[in-house]
């Protein structure tokens, strides 16, 4: 990375919460005004019900970079965090020149404005586990962003002709997050697992400051989880996961299943390092005893999730109150995605 003295985990703010699109727009709108020699604001498409969708073309570097985020509509610590990074920087450029003049981003902070909104209920109340658990809305197969590349909704067309011209991309983040887990996870597309020794250092050590610990589960291939080390597994892939249906006899279910983000990315040329982050909303206490590549506690509590519900939705509180779900701070999210991000780019630039 260039000999800058930046350092991205300084954009999170120190009592951040999370925005709508709706909410952000005219701040990006007016961030990038003020600064047309380094950003420029899209509107890239319209949602389905007639969202706007915003994309943010920022830097003058010759190394191209994708980050996306919302493609599953209830993680929504991924907009807010690209939001943050778009605003943050457009607010201090003399201070992020080096990153400016080194990289050209692609930054679509939130693809999906309509999930958004569905999810409202429960955002509005954040970090009202009961809340989460009773109005959280998520797309089924078939209706999912991440693997519905490049025309399977109008969302995916305009984020792929968004960014198709910036191709080939040196570096291609789609933001996620989990509702439960017991810490953080990255996922690393397979042609680069054994090329980011430092980078999974640098994200093991940046959950670890803000109390996360890492999520490991070992999923075994099942659908393109293949395990790398403890925390980190490689990106899932559409043909993964229309070969995992096809492979159970549900050839309809595999129909559903087209490209995700990051295979989209990779075709349209170059070499790619592609991230998928899954940062929890949740941490869910892990058993001390938990052998490597398992996890167990998370497992039960997934199990045990329709159960929870429909014990909440009979105004009985008293289970989901006694499970010790800890709320993971907003900052500290920003902080190890900030984190994250610095690390990959220095991968890139290397």
């Amino acid at each position: 990375m260039p000999d800058g003295d930046f350092d991205l985990s300084t954009l999170a703010p120190a009592a951040p919460c999370f925005r709508t699109s709706a909410e952000v727009l005219p701040l990006l709108e007016k961030a990038c005004a003020a600064r047309p020699d380094v950003a420029r604001l899209e509107t890239i498409g319209t949602s389905e019900e007639g969202r706007p969708i915003a994309g943010v073309m920022m830097g003058r570097g010759s190394r191209a970079v994708s980050l996306i985020a919302g493609n599953h509509a209830d993680e929504p610590v991924g907009p807010e965090t690209l939001r943050t990074f778009v605003l943050g920087v457009l607010a201090a450029p003399e201070k992020f020149g080096d990153l400016l003049s080194a990289f050209t981003f692609y930054v679509v902070p939130h693809t999906n404005p309509d999930g958004e909104w569905g999810n409202g209920a429960w955002i509005e109340k954040w970090p009202d586990a009961a809340a989460f658990i009773l109005h959280q809305q998520r797309e089924k197969p078939g209706r999912d962003l991440e693997f519905g590349f490049p025309d399977l909704r109008v969302e995916n067309r305009a984020v792929a002709d968004f960014l198709r011209p910036g191709a080939p991309f040196a570096l291609h983040a789609s933001l996620h997050g989990m509702a439960f887990a017991e810490g953080a996870m990255l996922l690393i597309e397979r042609q680069w697992a054994g090329r980011t020794r430092a980078l999974r250092q640098a994200f093991s050590e940046a959950a670890a400051q803000h109390g996360l610990g890492l999520h490991d589960h070992n999923r075994e291939g099942e659908k393109g989880f293949f395990y790398i080390a403890r925390g980190f597994t490689t990106t899932p892939e559409g043909a993964a996961m229309r070969a995992h249906f096809r492979a159970l006899d549900e050839p309809e279910t595999a129909t559903l299943f087209r490209d995700s983000s990051m295979e989209f990315v990779r075709g349209l040329g170059g070499d790619p390092l592609s991230l998928v982050t899954e940062l929890p909303l949740f941490l869910v206490p892990p058993d001390a005893d938990a052998r490597c590549g398992e996890a167990p506690a998370y497992e039960r509590f997934r199990a045990d999730l329709p159960r929870l519900r429909a014990q909440l939705a009979r105004d009985d509180h008293g289970e989901i109150d006694g499970r010790n779900l800890q709320p993971v701070p907003l900052a500290d999210v920003l902080a190890v995605h900030f984190k994250t991000l610095q690390a990959a780019l220095s991968r890139v630039f290397s």
